[in-house]
């Protein structure tokens, strides 16, 4: 920085009213209240800034001029406050004096540099310039402190600042929105588009209802019969982000789809694809309704496939978590799908993670994964195990009873080891129309992935894999 801008800067400094109205606040003193337009008024200021705007010729002569026409400044600006006598006074209404006919001029380059070698030059002779320059000295250095101080305190300020968003950055942000919207081909419901869809000839018609909430009948506009998940006040937005984030990315003929959801004050809503014909609970353990060997096998296969897409997902693994028979909805054309990932976990390229919640439907959980939090995509093959013993035996599993499901695997170990006949474990309501070795062939494989520890489950290309072949078999035998 040029000397020439010295003058610019310390008014810039002291200045803490309006542009047009600064004020110097060096001190507590009469002198430093004192405002530029109040020492611009002064008699011998525009004097001092005529004398002083020209220090380039006659030297000796011009500064002389110069130094007493700011004396002048100061002596009036003295008697102005009325403190003759005080020294601190004096000193602080010479520094007024001289930054302000240093502003007056600060336009001019050469000016900086001349003034200040005309106040050197008078070292030698006025012991009163050299008190004057030593205080202007002392009031430079407390200006550099405390800038130098300023800018430590913008340091550390920017540096707190930058590691706390880093941290932040690191935790997990709870979706808005908005954020759903920008990744995500999902409709944004209004409050009012949902209560409208639901509000079929004014009644609502309630489709069933699960531990995150109730779900019911929905028509769009369009005409389009949709099926409206109505999640619980209780559950965190964390929680219905994490079940949309899910569902929004995945797309299989054998899950159902995600529509659009809303998310409007303390209300959530998934808007998701319905299915005609129920779920497949509504055709096993109901005595009405009897699904044949051919249908109960497409299921089957067509379910592993799903599964299948699932646990082969190109981020990871996800494990489902709830894998039962009311969890498999079907169509018109009694095509499965997987429905409700609202327990849906994201293991990624890990082979197991514990969890502090473990959560599923007694009945249908992994008894490792009910011991030890451990969860993998095992947990779900021992749930896909006991769907498959409940389509070949019509048997349910009660969801209260944690003996049923040992009670089923039980009778199904002991049919594949030869120790009961295959008979005792036959849907009676089939009549025995069915391919035995397929029927053999899906026990086996069944109570494989049933087995209490992880290990000894196959993984889900095996498990449908098996289930094609007797697909396939189903299909030959049908022609």
């Amino acid at each position: 920085m040029g000397k020439s801008s010295y003058g610019a800067v310390y008014l810039h400094i002291f200045a803490v009213e309006t542009p047009s109205m600064p004020c110097f606040k060096f001190l507590h003193s009469k002198c430093s209240n004192l405002s530029l337009s109040q020492i611009q008024g002064s008699p011998p200021y525009l004097e001092a800034v005529k004398l002083c705007s020209d220090l380039s010729s006659s030297f000796d002569n011009t500064c002389k001029n110069c130094t007493d026409a700011i004396e002048k400044v100061a002596e009036s600006l003295l008697a102005l406050v009325q403190r003759q006598k005080d020294h601190t006074e004096r000193t602080l209404c010479s520094l007024a004096a001289v930054l302000s006919v240093a502003a007056a001029n600060v336009t001019d380059s050469s000016f900086g540099p001349n003034l200040f070698s005309c106040m050197s030059s008078l070292d030698d002779f006025d012991p009163g310039y050299i008190k004057l320059k030593r205080n202007l000295a002392k009031a430079l250095v407390a200006v550099f402190v405390a800038v130098m101080v300023l800018i430590l305190i913008l340091v550390l300020v920017k540096f707190v600042t930058l590691k706390k968003s880093k941290i932040q950055k690191r935790l997990p942000k709870p979706l808005l929105p908005k954020d759903i919207n920008n990744w995500s081909c999902l409709y944004i419901f209004s409050k009012a588009e949902i209560e409208k869809a639901i509000s079929i000839n004014n009644r609502k018609k309630s489709l069933g209802r699960g531990s995150a909430g109730e779900v019911f009948e929905g028509r769009l506009p369009s005409g389009q019969v949709v099926a409206i998940k109505q999640i619980k006040k209780g559950n965190s937005l964390d929680s219905f982000t994490r079940e949309v984030a899910g569902l929004s990315r995945i797309r299989h003929p054998n899950l159902v789809s995600l529509l659009g959801c809303c998310i409007e004050g303390d209300e959530q809503y998934l808007v998701l694809e319905y299915c005609h014909s129920g779920n497949l609970a509504d055709h096993i353990l109901r005595k009405d309704t009897v699904l044949t060997w051919e249908k109960r096998v497409k299921i089957l296969r067509d379910c592993a496939l799903g599964l299948r897409y699932l646990h082969n997902y190109i981020d990871g693994c996800i494990v489902h978590r709830d894998i039962k028979l009311t969890n498999i909805l079907l169509t018109e054309d009694l095509e499965p799908k997987l429905s409700d990932f609202g327990l849906a976990k994201m293991l990624g390229m890990e082979e197991s993670k514990v969890f502090t919640d473990v959560r599923g439907t007694i009945g249908y959980m992994d008894p490792e994964y009910m011991s030890n939090a451990k969860l993998t995509c095992a947990s779900d093959i021992y749930s896909f195990g006991i769907v498959a013993l409940q389509l070949l035996s019509g048997q349910k599993v009660f969801e209260l009873d944690l003996n049923a499901s040992e009670q089923l695997t039980r009778k199904a170990k002991d049919v594949s080891m030869g120790n009961r006949p295959s008979t005792d474990f036959e849907d009676p309501r089939l009549h025995g129309n069915l391919n035995r070795k397929d029927f053999e062939a899906i026990l086996q494989i069944a109570v494989l992935c049933v087995a209490k520890s992880s290990r000894g489950r196959p993984p889900i290309d095996v498990v449908f894999d098996e289930l094609e072949k007797a697909w396939k078999n189903t299909v030959a035998d049908m022609v």
